[in-house]
């Protein structure tokens, strides 16, 4: 993971280019930050390796795969130890459900988005899947009307 990593103005454009659109030609790319083609693919193939760039991934709509309700869970496992963290973590990541785990700090262990299609299934998979678990000591569910990613993060 990087931390603290000091991007100079060429660098912040083609991350800038690329959060805009992951899929723009290295010769476009190249053309946009005003760069040799060769220099940019050495300047993106940096930020990979740095760790800035963390991949390139394909956005699906939850709801055109039969998904329309999302809701998030927030969980409190006791003990809140290694021993039963990271196995409650693959057991999240192992749902179809998850689209997201967050490992937080507060009155809640964990913040789990996930996708369903409908109220009963989220119900199903809350009484079954969730509290079925002898770590789970608290439920708490909410429901999104409406999701929106930033997709552009600037270092500041």
């Amino acid at each position: 993971m990087a931390e603290n990593t000091v991007l100079d103005a060429i660098d912040t454009a083609i991350l800038r280019e690329l959060q805009n659109d992951a899929r723009i030609s290295n010769k476009d790319l190249a053309a946009r930050v005003n760069v040799a083609a060769s220099t940019c693919l050495e300047r993106v193939r940096a930020l990979q390796r740095r760790g800035v760039l963390a991949g390139f991934h394909a956005d699906a709509d939850p709801a055109a795969l039969g998904r329309p309700l999302q809701a998030y869970i927030a969980v409190r496992v006791r003990p809140h130890n290694r021993d039963v963290v990271e196995p409650f973590i693959r057991f999240v990541l192992d749902l179809p459900e998850t689209l997201a785990l967050s490992h937080i700090a507060g009155a809640d262990d964990f913040l789990v988005h996930v996708a369903v299609r409908d109220a009963a299934h989220l119900q199903r998979l809350l009484l079954d899947g969730f509290t079925s678990r002898r770590e789970v000591a608290h439920l708490e569910t909410q429901l999104i009307f409406s999701h929106i990613r930033k997709w552009d993060i600037s270092p500041l």
